[in-house]
């Protein structure tokens, strides 16, 4: 099931999703206009797809005592595929790393890191990822506020597009 072979329903159901994804299946159906059994077949055809890969509580971090969010640029020494995968489940084992993208461009890779404090950020800034195999540099930028945090894809977007080309 390619994105293009989603059908007005299923492109719904994952906007409905993806702005509440707590809402009762009989809820969801209702909002989408079809009936309960079929809407949980499709998002379970979804997920069976790959298209929802997982729930999740938004939780502030702020509130749980994570002070410091920071994004570290990094370059490596070797971008060979195997040093590329090796640094990724490096960043995969870090508790700290919360996101983990490869870049095309002057940098390899931009981690989005969250910490309780300046010093435990400096801590592991110091101990685990400029000490880390293969890394040659890391560009640290302090996060001061944030002014857009939206995760998944924009669906107007999307629908738009399909308007055009239909």
């Amino acid at each position: 099931m390619q994105s293009a072979k989603l059908d007005p329903i299923d492109r719904k159901i994952l906007a409905e999703l993806q702005e509440d994804g707590r809402m009762t299946n009989v809820e969801l159906a209702k909002r989408v206009g079809i009936s309960a059994p079929p809407c949980l077949r499709r998002v379970r055809t979804l997920e069976e797809a790959g298209f929802i890969k997982g729930y999740h509580a938004e939780v502030d971090a702020r509130q749980l005592g994570f002070e410091v969010q920071v994004f570290a640029m990094v370059g490596l020494v070797s971008q060979a595929e195997a040093d590329l995968v090796a640094f990724e489940e490096r960043c995969n084992a870090w508790p700290l790393v919360r996101e983990c993208h490869m870049l095309n461009g002057e940098i390899d890779f931009i981690l989005k890191c969250v910490a309780p404090d300046l010093s435990s950020f400096q801590s592991f800034l110091t101990a685990e990822l400029t000490s880390a195999p293969n890394v040659a540099s890391v560009r640290t930028s302090l996060v001061i506020r944030g002014a857009k945090d939206t995760p998944g894809v924009p669906f107007d977007v999307m629908e738009d597009r399909l308007a055009q080309t239909a």
